[in-house]
């Protein structure tokens, strides 16, 4: 993909020595410095960190029981 970029002409001038004395173009020196900061920028992927307690997991009396069941026994004796 073509664009156009408005670099600061001391800046351009500095790329283009190294550039030649390195033996690139100053188009590989410029996706190099992009592909670095980029690289820097980029997020961690969302990671949820365990809240995990400790215990043996769903009660006994609850095994094989839906949600509307276990939703029933939260809420037995609190409203209709």
């Amino acid at each position: 993909m073509k664009t156009t970029l408005e670099i600061a002409d001391p800046l351009l001038k500095e790329a283009r020595k190294i550039a030649s004395r390195e033996n690139t173009t100053l188009r590989a020196l410029v996706e190099q410095g992009l592909r670095q900061v980029v690289a820097s920028r980029k997020q961690a992927p969302f990671r949820l960190r365990n809240v995990s307690v400790g215990g043996q997991g769903l009660h006994p009396d609850l095994e094989g029981k839906g949600w509307e069941a276990i939703r029933d026994l939260i809420y037995e004796g609190h409203g209709s």
